[in-house]
């Protein structure tokens, strides 16, 4: 992300010029914030200037700025509890255009934080670590000298947790407040030092989601290791990172490993379905294996003898596939076939989704006594 802080703009411009112009600059890009979102302000002698309600950054006006005496909003952090309807009603109070809009929501919070400028968004990469399951944790790790604050609901309740926290923390030492599951904060004494703030901590954010794109590996030796155990003999792998495998692997295309085999006939080569390996594959094979039998016993007649239930292929997450065979030839048709099957399934989802053969119908192919002869020979 890149600054377009630009200062021939900002000639001439007072205090609330600059408010105006940076958040502009903020509220035009949709990956800071969308439709109303986000809010700014300034302090300018003892008055808050902040967004205020209905205004959008991306077009917003000096008159769309509410004033509000600071120290009335600070005086509203020793109740204890504050609903929202009396919480807007004290803010208008604090007015000193009555004419003006009602403040934002988070009002008290901009008024809390001890610097002229404050800037708040929602900046889609930031919230994308937060809202992962690992996010506590790497936002810990990326934004050390953030003030990082769990989720709580917006408005009043927000301002009395970073009161309460901010109690034991110097403000010249943290460069913003990251909001799990929110957005983030980001604040200075000049307008431009603000705004650049929250382009800085958001690129932090848009660098690391790149990086693990990038860098996503998987164990191939223990993934081998472990379908060889399972096979009851050492597989060959072939590994499928081609573009087509790489974007069957993503998170986006998960709910299409369950749908089904392109043609009957493919069963016996690659099973129903692969397994997919996320992070403990130990735990992920054996469910699958689970889900096998399972699978057996509920269509078997009594008299089939189940085949090995370890996959024939895998869709290694955010990475590729793989295809387990006796030999190279063996693991060359599973890929060849995994191949097309990929591509039908993505493809499929214009013509409103893909949709294969049923469940028991699959089961019958697969145990199908002519179709076993194949195998034989």
């Amino acid at each position: 992300m890149k600054s377009l802080y630009n200062k021939r703009d900002t000639k001439n411009l007072d205090d609330l010029g600059l408010r105006v112009y940076t958040s502009r600059l903020l509220g035009g890009d949709s990956s800071l914030v969308l439709h109303g979102g986000g809010n700014t302000s300034v302090k300018i002698d003892d008055i808050l200037y902040v967004k205020g309600s209905g205004w959008d950054l991306a077009t917003i006006e000096r008159e769309g700025f509410s004033p509000v005496k600071t120290i009335k909003l600070i005086e509203l952090l020793d109740y204890e509890r504050l609903s929202d309807s009396e919480m807007v009603k004290l803010q208008r109070e604090a007015l000193i255009d009555k004419n003006a809009p009602n403040p934002s929501v988070e009002a008290i919070l901009h008024a809390l934080i001890p610097y002229k400028f404050v800037d708040h968004t929602h900046a889609d990469a930031i919230v994308t670590i937060s809202n992962s399951n690992q996010g506590e944790e790497i936002i810990s790790e990326l934004y050390r000298d953030y003030l990082i604050v769990p989720y709580v609901m917006p408005g009043f309740l927000l301002a009395k947790m970073v009161y309460s926290m901010s109690e034991t923390i110097d403000w010249e030492t943290i460069k913003g407040i990251i909001l799990h599951n929110h957005g983030i904060f980001t604040f200075a004494n000049s307008a431009r030092a603000s705004y650049e703030n929250m382009i800085k901590a958001v690129t932090i954010a848009e660098n690391y989601i790149k990086k693990s794109k990038k860098r996503r590996t998987h164990n191939l030796e223990e993934i081998k290791r472990l379908i060889s155990e399972a096979k009851g003999y050492e597989v060959v792998m072939r590994v499928n990172e081609s573009k087509l495998a790489r974007e069957f692997a993503s998170k986006e295309s998960e709910d299409l490993y369950g749908r089904g085999v392109l043609t009957p006939e493919h069963i016996i080569r690659t099973k129903r379905v692969p397994i997919l390996f996320k992070d403990n594959y130990q735990e992920e094979l054996q469910k699958y294996i689970d889900d096998y039998i399972d699978y057996f016993n509920r269509y078997s007649s009594g008299s089939e003898i189940m085949l090995n239930p370890a996959p024939n292929w895998a869709v290694l997450r955010d990475f590729g596939t793989v295809s387990f065979g006796r030999d190279e030839r063996e693991a060359k048709i599973i890929e060849d076939i995994n191949n097309h099957t990929m591509r039908a399934m993505i493809d499929a989802k214009r013509f409103g989704g893909y949709r294969s053969i049923s469940e028991e119908e699959s089961f019958f192919m697969e145990y199908w006594e002519l179709e076993q002869n194949k195998l034989k020979k």
